[in-house]
């Protein structure tokens, strides 16, 4: 794996920007059937679903009730930013006919999904939680929501997000803040903080998000749910909107470590619309999960100094999970804790200056449109010399190598915080001068930020709660392309522990 440097083309901003109005459908009235209720989110999780509508049961009744459940959540908190009704209707009448008429059924079929507002659909609206891109219709599709509807998904819709993935914490000055649905006064994280909400409160099933600097791993642990970020260009980025395509990441969120793995088996495999994706073949991210832990599996387990930046709390939660997993059968070993900071300055480095030079003609010519806070972090982009933006890239490999070779040579996964702390209230996060609040969002994804710079993979689990009543969770790291070994690992801890399976009481 070695590191690409920055290409216009990943951009990709082919379409057109027109008005449209948001549209929210009506609740339909019908009561729902005792069957879709079985089949709902909030009942069963999405390998189950999938496999009961593939039995069983209607894929338009069951779209048409989680439409309904989605639309009348809309006023409760930020989660959806629009529905698809008429096109996931179209979607599930079409599954329910082919398999009708005896069709093979996908390992998906009839599932609803959602969608980060980053991801594009040929014709439909991709704002990235912009003012920018307001009215923006892109003419192509992106490669992972084709293969999801290939493998018989139906997507309800796109998901908030802070503005174009630039916040750790789900703040977005156009759309409003993230709200977590265990607590509305509080962070889903970011940037997909749609993606966390939606699968938080069981409006989906799953949900697709991005990762830069932990907008995967970080709403998966505020919000208490399952998140993989893939190995570096593992997964193609073909239609979704960049960040810095350096460091970004397709990834997914879900109840389960297993949701987790279907969702990347089905959009797995090469992309000829991107040349930058590694993959060579599509793969079976589920096979082995089952596979109980042995003594074989290593999980390495950092020892954690008194001046380490996480809470007591979550350092507790740290130590249970590596106590839970050594129930479930892993070896633990012990290792010196990793120093993130040179790794997370890095990142943020390659991150600033490619997102710079993405957004540099509309910086020039709109720079109102943008968030203030949005606004002052891109423009810092344009002030690091290129020297240091190329060494970035340069030692990018060779940070790598010594990571492995420090943490994870005797081991198959690393565990890690995913938060240094307790999930923050939005008023934590928005007031105090702009260095402090930049201050925050660097210690937010202290933990998250300078994997990406490594490339490596990295699996989020719910691993219980802190004193204010909200989840928190671990992070599994591995090593390249390790990710059936990390997915594995987590269901195995799931198995053990019920983090996984609580609800906000909503």
């Amino acid at each position: 794996m070695s590191p690409k440097p920055y290409r216009k083309r990943h951009v990709g901003l082919r379409g057109k920007r027109r008005t449209t109005s948001l549209v929210r459908c009506a609740v339909p009235s019908k009561p729902m059937s005792a069957d879709v209720k079985a089949l709902l989110p909030s009942t069963v999780s999405l390998c189950e679903a999938a496999e009961l509508l593939q039995r069983n049961g209607s894929a338009h009744a069951f779209t048409s009730a989680c439409l309904a459940t989605v639309e009348s959540s809309m006023a409760s908190f930020n989660g959806f930013v629009r529905t698809r009704r008429e096109q996931a209707l179209r979607q599930a009448a079409r599954l329910d006919q082919k398999k009708h008429d005896g069709a093979q059924c996908g390992a998906l079929h009839g599932v609803p999904l959602a969608h980060k507002d980053m991801f594009f659909h040929v014709g439909e609206l991709a704002e990235c939680g912009s003012r920018i891109l307001g009215g923006f219709h892109p003419n192509h599709t992106a490669t992972v929501i084709q293969r999801l509807a290939n493998a018989g998904a139906v997507d309800l819709g796109a998901l908030h997000m802070a503005e174009f993935a630039m916040s750790p914490t789900g703040f977005n000055a156009h759309l409003g803040h993230g709200q977590n649905p265990w607590s509305r006064k509080h962070v889903t994280g970011g940037s997909s903080s749609g993606s966390g909400a939606a699968v938080a409160a069981r409006l989906v099933f799953g949900a697709l998000g991005s990762d830069t600097g932990g907008s995967v791993r970080i709403p998966a642990a505020a919000c208490g749910v399952t998140g993989i970020k893939p190995t570096q260009y593992a997964v193609s980025t073909y239609g979704v909107m960049p960040l810095s395509p350096s460091l970004d990441c397709v990834g997914f969120l879900a109840q389960t470590a297993r949701d987790c793995a279907r969702l990347l088996t089905a959009v797995s495999g090469p992309d000829a619309n991107d040349p930058d994706c590694l993959a060579t073949r599509q793969r079976n991210y589920e096979a082995g999960l089952d596979r109980p832990l042995t003594r074989a599996d290593v999980v390495m387990v950092p020892q954690f100094p008194a001046d380490a930046p996480l809470t007591d709390e979550v350092r507790a939660l740290v130590e249970q999970a590596a106590n839970d997993l050594a129930s479930a059968g892993a070896t633990l070993r012990r290792v010196a804790l990793p120093n993130f900071s040179e790794a997370g300055a890095l990142a943020t480095l390659v991150l600033g200056v490619e997102a710079a030079s993405i957004h540099s003609e509309w910086l020039a010519s709109r720079p109102d449109a943008y968030g203030a806070q949005v606004r002052r972090r891109i423009q810092r982009g344009l002030l690091y010399p290129a020297t240091r933006y190329v060494d970035a890239l340069r030692l990018r490999m060779q940070y790598q190598a010594r990571f492995l070779a420090d943490y994870l040579d005797e081991g198959h996964a690393l565990l890690l915080p995913t938060l240094p702390c307790a999930v923050p209230t939005i008023q934590e996060t928005t007031t105090g001068s702009e260095a402090d609040i930049e201050a925050r969002f660097g210690n937010f994804s202290y933990w998250t930020r300078g994997i990406n710079y490594l490339g490596l993979p990295a699996l989020a689990l719910p691993a219980g709660f802190t004193a204010n009543g909200l989840p928190n969770g671990v992070q599994l790291v591995g090593r390249p392309f390790s990710e059936c070994t990390l997915l594995r690992i987590g269901h195995q801890f799931q198995q053990k522990t019920d983090w996984h399976r609580q609800r906000p009481p909503m």
